[in-house]
């Protein structure tokens, strides 16, 4: 995989809504009713991120989960941390 610019990842960004570039990765954040749908929907990222062979670097408290993606053999952000964010998106738009 190749690593994007920077011009190339803002540009991609405009179609993630909540999505931000920073510390070569691309970063959002969920909040959900509780707990147990937080961690629901983790585990179905957990399962479309293995499909993927790409895994993200997350964290969750109680309700809230944050997400960083990034291509850590291409030392930045490439085509798939958008593939795995739309995916994400997703996930989470359905489980609304």
């Amino acid at each position: 995989m190749t690593k994007l610019s920077e011009e190339e990842i803002n540009k991609k960004l405009k179609n993630l809504e909540g999505w931000v570039y920073n510390n070569n990765a691309i970063h959002t954040s969920f909040q959900f009713a509780n707990f147990k749908e937080a961690f629901t929907v983790m585990t179905r990222i957990a399962f479309e991120a293995e499909a993927q062979q790409h895994h993200p670097n997350w964290g969750n408290v109680y309700n809230e989960l944050e997400i960083s993606l990034t291509s850590h053999d291409a030392n930045g952000v490439t085509e798939k941390d958008f593939k795995l964010a739309k995916a994400i998106e997703e996930i989470v738009e359905a489980s609304a």
